[in-house]
C-alpha cells in the first residue's frame, strides 16, 4: 500500500522542496555537511511531531513516563526551542526495554523504547537522512522504505524463476541482526553515504551508546523501537546489497561487448551469476546454477563475517535447489514445479510457510474463543478484520485458497462446539450486499456463520492475485515520482497553507496550531458556516465546544469567517445579528451556528 498521508504532510510544513534538493544533490553525488541546521529548522521540528503523534507507538512510554499526551499542550515556541536545545548538546535518555513474543516462534524480541523528546529528535534527523540515503539504495531492497512492500519482494523472487530461470536459492541467515550491528561500520557507512557533518554523526553515536534500562550501555546493535533504527538497518546492509550486485547484475567490464557479452562472461570468466532480493535482514540470492550459488553462498558468509562483523546461524543457512525443496521467505514458502501437464519450463508455486498456517490457526481459535467470552459486535469486528489481514497479505501466494482451506477446516470442531448456542446458519445469498463486497469465491448457497446479526467472512473466499513488481520510477522525493502515488490537489493553494504557518496563533498549543491546517485542508477553505471560499487571512480557527476535556484536538475545530466568528464567540444577541446583518443565512446553517454559540453557552439567535 502507498503511503499518501505522510506525503502530504511534508507539503503542509513546506519542506517538500528541500527534502527535493536533498534527493537531488544526493544523486549527483554531492556531500552534505551542514544537515543539522535543516533538522533544526522550525518547519522541519513542527512537521517531525505531526509524524510523530500519527505513528501508535508514540502512546507508549519511554523511561520517563512520558507519552505524546504530555507534550501536546506545549506552544510550538517551547517545542522547537526543547529540540533546538538537544541537538547542541545531545544527552539521550536511558531506553526502556520491553520484550515481545517473536512471530512463529516461542522466543521473545528484545525492543528498546525511547524517551518521547528522543523520539522526536529521531524523527527530525529521520526526515533529512531520508532523501539523501534513498538514491544510494540498491534497487531490489525493499524493506522499511517507503512505497515498497513484502508483495514487491516476492514478485521480483517470482519474476526471476519464471522469466528469468533462476532455480538455485541461497538462504542466509544472519544471527541477531539488530543486537549485532557494529556501531563503529555503521558510523563510517554513514560517512561513506556523504553525510559528512560530524556534528550529526556524533549524536548519532550518542543514539546508539544510549543506555539500556537495567541492562547498561550497548557496545552494538541498534534499539529496534528506535524511529531511526530501521534506516540505520538498511544503511549497514545496503554495502551487502552494492557487492553482490557488482558481482553480475552491475558488473561494468573494461571492454564490454554489448551483444551476447553475459553468455560469454558465464561461459569463459569466473563471474557468479546471482541477483540479490533483500526485505529488511531477510534476503535470498538467486542463481541459475548449483556451483553459482556454492561459490556466491561461500563468499557471501566471508562478507558479511569480515567487512559487516556479523555472524550467520549455519543451521539455517543453505543453497537450495528450488525444483528439489522450498524455501521460506517473508512466510511464504517456494517451490518451482514443472509448468503445465506438459512439463513444458517450470514455475514458481507459492503457498504460507508452516510457521505462517500454525499462526493463522492459532491467531483465529484465539478470536474464537473471545467471541463466546464476550459476544459483541467489536469482538466480532476482530476477527473478520483478522480473516481480512490474512487473506490480504496471502493472497499473492499461487496456491492460497487450498492454503486458507487447511486454516478452514482446522477451525471447523472450535466453531462448531463454541458457537453451538449463540450461532446460526444462513446462506450466503442471503447476506448484505456489503458483506458479499468482502469475500470473493463463494457460492450463493455456501452456509455462513451469524452472530448477533453479523456474519463471519469465510476464511477461504479470497482469490489469487499476482504479485507486481515495484515501478522504480515511483518516488517520494521527486515531481514524477509523487505523480505515480497521488494526483495534486489543487484546492488548497500552497500559498495558503505558507499563510497558515506564518500567522499561526502562538498562545495556542503545538496541537492546536498543526490540527488547524489539516482541518483548513479538510473544508477546502470554505467556511464551516457558509460554505463560500475564502483566503485563510480572511478566516479564523475556533472551538466547537469549549468544555471539550481535550479542546485541541481535530474534531473539534472549525474555520469560519472572520463576522461569522464574532457572532459566533459574542455573548449578546443583538450584537451577534449585527455582524450577521449581511449574510441570509439558511435554516441549516443557522442551525450549525446555534448549536456552537450552545457550547459557548450563549443563547440561541432566531
Amino acid at each position: 500500500m502507498l503511503k499518501k498521508d505522510k506525503l502530504r504532510y511534508n507539503e503542509y510544513y513546506d519542506m517538500q522542496h528541500i527534502y527535493d534538493e536533498l534527493y537531488a544533490q544526493s544523486k549527483n553525488g554531492n556531500n552534505f555537511y551542514k544537515l543539522l541546521e535543516i533538522i533544526g529548522s522550525e518547519q522541519n521540528i513542527c512537521l517531525a511531531y505531526r509524524n510523530l503523534k500519527t505513528n501508535s507507538g508514540s502512546k507508549t512510554a519511554g523511561t520517563d513516563g512520558l507519552t505524546i499526551d504530555d507534550i501536546k499542550h506545549l506552544c510550538d515556541e517551547d517545542i522547537i526551542m526543547k529540540v533546538r536545545s538537544s541537538l547542541d548538546n545531545y544527552q539521550p535518555k536511558s531506553v526502556r526495554r520491553v520484550f515481545i513474543p517473536k512471530s512463529g516462534s516461542d522466543k521473545m524480541r528484545p525492543l528498546g523504547i525511547p524517551c518521547i523528546w528522543d523520539r522526536l529528535v529521531q524523527q527530525c534527523i529521520l526526515q533529512v537522512l531520508e532523501p539523501i540515503c534513498e538514491p544510494k539504495f540498491h534497487n531490489h531492497s525493499y524493506g522499511f522504505r517507503a512505497n515498497r512492500s513484502a508483495h514487491h519482494a516476492l514478485g521480483r523472487v517470482t519474476s526471476l524463476i519464471n522469466i528469468s530461470k533462476y532455480h538455485y536459492c541461497i538462504d542466509v541467515d544472519i544471527k541477531g541482526f539488530f543486537d549485532n550491528v557494529n556501531h563503529g561500520k555503521l558510523l563510517k557507512q554513514i560517512w561513506t553515504l556523504g553525510i559528512r557533518d560530524k556534528r550529526l554523526i556524533c549524536i548519532i553515536s550518542k543514539m546508539l551508546k544510549a543506555e539500556i534500562d537495567g541492562e547498561g550501555v550497548p557496545e552494538k546493535g541498534t534499539p529496534q523501537g528506535g524511529l531511526l533504527s530501521p534506516l540505520l538497518s538498511l544503511i549497514v546492509l545496503n554495502e551487502l546489497d552494492w557487492w553482490v550486485s557488482s558481482q553480475w547484475e552491475t558488473f561494468q567490464p573494461k571492454h564490454r561487448n554489448k551483444n551476447g557479452w553475459f553468455q560469454y562472461a558465464k561461459k569463459h570468466t569466473r563471474l557468479k551469476s546471482g541477483f540479490i532480493v533483500r526485505y529488511a535482514d531477510d534476503f535470498k540470492i538467486m542463481c541459475s546454477t548449483y556451483e553459482e550459488a556454492q561459490r556466491f553462498y561461500h563468499s557471501t558468509v566471508d562478507f558479511l563475517n569480515k567487512r559487516l562483523k556479523l555472524e550467520i546461524s549455519p543451521e539455517k543457512s543453505k543453497v537450495v535447489n528450488l525444483k528439489k525443496n522450498s524455501s521460506d521467505f517473508l512466510g511464504f514458502k517456494i517451490k518451482v514445479i514443472p509448468k503445465g501437464k506438459t512439463k513444458h519450463g517450470y514455475v514458481a508455486k507459492t503457498d504460507m510457510n508452516q510457521k505462517a498456517l500454525k499462526k493463522a490457526k492459532t491467531n483465529l481459535k484465539l478470536k474464537v474463543r473471545d467471541i463466546v467470552r464476550h459476544t459483541t459486535t467489536f469482538q466480532i469486528a476482530r476477527y473478520n478484520l483478522a480473516v481480512m489481514g490474512m487473506q490480504n497479505y496471502y493472497c499473492v501466494a499461487t496456491n492460497i485458497y487450498n492454503n486458507l482451506t487447511e486454516v478452514s477446516y482446522a477451525l471447523l470442531p472450535t466453531t462448531r462446539v463454541r458457537f453451538k448456542k449463540i450461532a446460526k446458519l444462513i446462506p450466503f445469498e442471503t447476506t448484505s450486499q456489503d458483506f458479499q463486497m468482502k469475500t470473493t469465491g463463494i457460492r450463493p448457497q455456501t452456509k455462513i456463520i451469524m452472530i448477533a446479526d453479523t456474519p463471519l467472512l469465510p476464511i477461504n473466499g479470497v482469490k489469487h492475485k499476482n504479485p507486481l513488481n515495484f515501478s522504480q520510477d515511483i518516488c517520494n522525493f521527486t515531481e514524477h515520482g509523487r505523480s505515480r502515488i497521488h494526483e495534486e490537489i489543487a484546492l488548497v493553494t500552497k500559498g495558503e497553507i505558507r499563510i497558515l504557518l506564518e500567522y499561526k496563533d502562538t498562545t495556542k498549543s503545538v496541537e492546536f496550531n498543526d490540527n488547524r491546517i489539516s482541518v483548513f485542508i479538510a473544508q477546502q477553505g470554505n467556511c464551516y458556516i457558509t460554505n463560500r471560499r475564502h483566503s485563510p487571512t480572511d478566516m479564523v480557527c475556533i472551538y466547537k465546544n469549549i468544555t471539550e476535556t481535550d479542546r485541541d484536538k481535530y474534531q473539534n475545530l472549525v474555520f469560519v469567517e472572520i463576522p461569522i466568528s464574532k457572532a459566533i464567540l459574542t455573548e449578546s444577541v443583538q450584537q451577534a445579528k449585527m455582524w450577521l446583518m449581511n449574510y441570509g443565512l439558511s435554516s441549516q446553517q443557522k442551525k450549525k451556528l446555534n448549536k456552537i454559540r450552545a457550547n459557548y453557552g450563549y443563547q440561541a439567535i432566531k
